[in-house]
């Protein structure tokens, strides 16, 4: 049985983290912006860091996924799956009610990841990714706007 575990990084040790952030966000300034915010846990799978997961915190008791990487050789085998279901427990442990997620329009795979997850799309932030410095592209679309996902921790 694969076996994940997530280990609360130090604020002292984010930097080293950074080109795991910059897989599932392509902007280096917007990866600053937030990399010394809210909680940011190393992925070991299997005695290997396979890659990183940070939360940031909303009033009401919402947890946010900011950003979630894996490392290539450990993608499609389910761990990010299991992360998720890792913070799902810790989060509903420390009494979040809910979790939200973000992801561009043109990122196919994560939404059918986070979907597969539980997750129900909410918001469509028009433009958001406008703001970039540069244009991104995936899977031959340009990334505009983004969407957001929430999953009640209750349920």
């Amino acid at each position: 049985m694969k076996t994940v575990s997530l280990k609360l990084v130090e604020q002292n040790q984010r930097m080293m983290f950074f080109d795991f952030l910059l897989l599932a966000d392509e902007s280096e300034e917007v990866v600053k912006e937030y990399i010394f915010d809210g909680e940011m846990y190393s992925i070991d799978f299997e005695g290997d860091i396979a890659g990183v997961v940070l939360f940031t915190f909303h009033p009401d008791n919402i947890v946010e996924l900011k950003n979630i990487a894996l490392g290539e050789e450990f993608r499609e085998k389910g761990i990010g799956k299991l992360v998720l279901n890792e913070a799902f427990h810790i989060y509903q442990q420390q009494g979040y009610h809910q979790i939200i997620v973000g992801t561009a329009n043109s990122s196919i795979p994560n939404l059918a990841f986070y979907q597969k997850a539980g997750f129900r799309m909410y918001e469509i932030k028009k433009d958001f990714f406008k703001k970039y410095p540069l244009p991104i592209y995936e899977h031959g679309i340009r990334a505009l706007d983004l969407i957001m996902f929430k999953k009640n921790l209750s349920e």
